[in-house]
């Protein structure tokens, strides 16, 4: 019986230095993707990741993997999948927004290939500052009652802090503009086997 993999986490300079070496996977929402990524990165969004498997496990028989997102938080999570189907993955500390405050380029599609977005994080905060807003003022205007709907999101905005983990980002992922279009997700998976 093997010991279950355990994910490894590289710091902002030795990624850096093995780049060239590494098949990085970018698993954020592709407007995010697209506000800049890794040199090289594929995009394969979290959600996607069960239905990428195969091509990830041949990867990583040729080369090491290295996932990425905006903070570290969803590409621990991917690693920790990856490293339950026994595909060995590595995260990169504070993900691509230590990438860039560290002074290292990020890399754009061209405009024409891109889809307008906020980053996830933009998008949450916006929708939880929006509901809050939204029950307040029907609180104050219709019903008290509608106040339960701030508390909520706060108790969300709280419990997320607590577990690390983000429902309204899952939901918001959803979205169609956070959604992968099939043929970039086929594309990616059609890089990922050629690597």
């Amino acid at each position: 019986m093997t010991a279950p993999l355990t994910p490894v986490t590289l710091g902002i300079d030795r990624a850096r230095t093995r780049l060239h070496e590494l098949t990085v996977i970018d698993v954020r929402t592709p407007g995010e993707y697209a506000s800049g990524h890794l040199p090289g990165a594929l995009n394969i969004p979290l959600d996607q990741l069960r239905r990428a498997l195969p091509e990830l496990r041949d990867a990583a028989e040729r080369r090491d993997i290295l996932v990425v997102c905006a903070s570290g938080a969803r590409s621990e999570k991917a690693c920790e999948l990856l490293a339950g189907q026994g595909v060995p993955a590595a995260t990169l500390a504070g993900g691509t927004g230590a990438w860039a405050t560290a002074g290292h380029d990020l890399h754009r599609p061209p405009a024409r290939d891109t889809r307008a977005t906020w980053s996830m994080e933009r998008q949450v905060r916006f929708t939880a500052g929006a509901l809050v807003v939204i029950g307040l003022a029907l609180g104050l205007l219709v019903h008290p009652g509608f106040q339960i709907l701030s508390a909520g999101i706060a108790g969300g905005l709280v419990f997320s802090a607590l577990t690390n983990t983000c429902g309204m980002a899952a939901l918001l992922g959803k979205l169609p503009h956070n959604r992968p279009r099939e043929a970039d997700l086929d594309a990616a998976l059609a890089a990922l086997r050629s690597r």
